[in-house]
């Protein structure tokens, strides 16, 4: 549910292409939105599969009319999914928790958040909001279906608009992750039990009989020799692989995310020294060992971290420049509250681009030092045991 790199002022935008995930089709509020090469996989297989279905609604068609009307269709049920991922998209952007990148694949999409939603009530509005979007949507074509004629091409395709909304928007609130609904149960779960793996697992186990469900319906299809039996296999079939392997993905994402119970941050911190900014470098150097240091100016402001790369750069050709030339900013994602939760310890530190963290006490005060190596090393380790 799951870093991009930030633009500078005006500096212009690199084209993004199939290696950063897809083909940028636009961005929303600077979220770049991506068209993935196996989108056009999945929309040639539901052409295919489709145009025999549209040979019978419409008899009277010709061939081209067909195969123009189930291109269509694999062309709506993209803009649906759009639709409905922009929904997730706007709604997390606006409760503050960023996106990298919206993407379109093969039968689906996905808004990928930068950050875990701190409560159940995020996660419940955030998955809310793309099947709100996909009923909004189909309820209005449905309407808009008795304005028009109820025969010829524009009343399939409007029809085709309205069904693929719904089926996107219902198909999401199936009770099983990766979907909509999965996400939901988890926020569920997570807001009665207090722990988000709990909620995990619970839609984990939503996720499967949701996959299992969807063979079942395929084979349903075949045995009782369905019109759409073709359609549905090959829809069933690719979705029920997509059901299981994300929420195999969320189980597996939710163990990394895991704090050990009875581990406490402090016992992963190294000591903190604070030295004036001005200080040799080398001096500097020789103090840290294994601590971490605060460099603080004289007028009592801090200048950062001793990056001790750097200071052992700078100290082989100037022993005896300012520490502060090789100090790491401290930036408020670096500075870490000893008394928050394990998990957002961690998952802060995951989200940052940074290899130490200043941690501080309840009255603002430096406790210690956090640093990312020795925080994966701690949690690697309890996960062994």
């Amino acid at each position: 549910m799951a870093a991009t790199g930030e633009h500078g002022g005006n500096q212009p935008r690199r084209v993004l292409t199939t290696a950063d995930g897809g083909l940028l089709l636009f961005r929303v509020q600077d979220v770049p939105v991506l068209l993935a090469p196996s989108w056009w996989i999945g929309s040639l297989v539901v052409v295919v599969l489709y145009q025999p279905l549209v040979d019978r609604l419409l008899p009277g068609a010709t061939a081209a009319t067909s195969w123009a009307l189930a291109a269509a269709f694999a062309v709506l049920l993209g803009l649906s999914v759009l639709a409905h991922e922009l929904g997730h998209c706007v709604v997390a952007l606006r409760m503050g928790i960023p996106v990298r990148r919206l993407r379109l694949f093969l039968l689906g999409g996905l808004s990928e958040v930068a950050r875990t939603p701190r409560r159940p009530g995020q996660e419940g509005l955030i998955a809310a909001a793309g099947p709100v979007v996909s009923v909004l949507l189909a309820a209005f074509c449905g309407l808009l279906m008795f304005a028009v004629p109820p025969d010829g091409g524009v009343w399939l395709l409007v029809a085709e608009c309205a069904v693929a909304n719904l089926a996107v928007g219902v198909f999401n609130l199936l009770p099983g992750l990766p979907l909509d609904g999965g996400r939901m149960l988890r926020a569920g779960v997570w807001a009665v039990t207090g722990r988000r793996a709990s909620g995990t697992r619970a839609a984990v186990v939503g996720g499967g009989i949701v996959a299992a469900g969807l063979l079942v319906w395929a084979m349903v299809g075949m045995v009782s020799g369905s019109e759409d039996r073709w359609l549905r296999l090959g829809v069933c079939v690719v979705t029920a692989w997509f059901v299981a392997a994300g929420a195999a993905s969320e189980l597996a994402a939710d163990a990394n995310r895991g704090w050990p119970e009875g581990l406490a941050v402090t016992e992963l911190t190294r000591p903190v020294l604070q030295l004036p900014a001005e200080s040799p470098v080398s001096d500097a150097l020789a103090a840290a060992a294994g601590r971490g240091v605060v460099l603080v100016r004289a007028d009592g402001v801090a200048a950062g971290l001793l990056d001790e790369g750097a200071a052992e750069r700078l100290a082989e050709t100037s022993p005896q420049a300012p520490a502060e030339l090789a100090a790491e900013p401290i930036r408020a994602e670096t500075v870490l509250l000893a008394s928050e939760p394990g998990e957002e310890i961690a998952e802060r530190v995951r989200e940052t681009a940074a290899w130490q963290f200043l941690v501080v006490d309840d009255e603002g005060r430096p406790a210690g030092v956090l640093r990312r190596e020795d925080l994966r090393s701690a949690l690697s380790a309890r996960r062994v045991r």
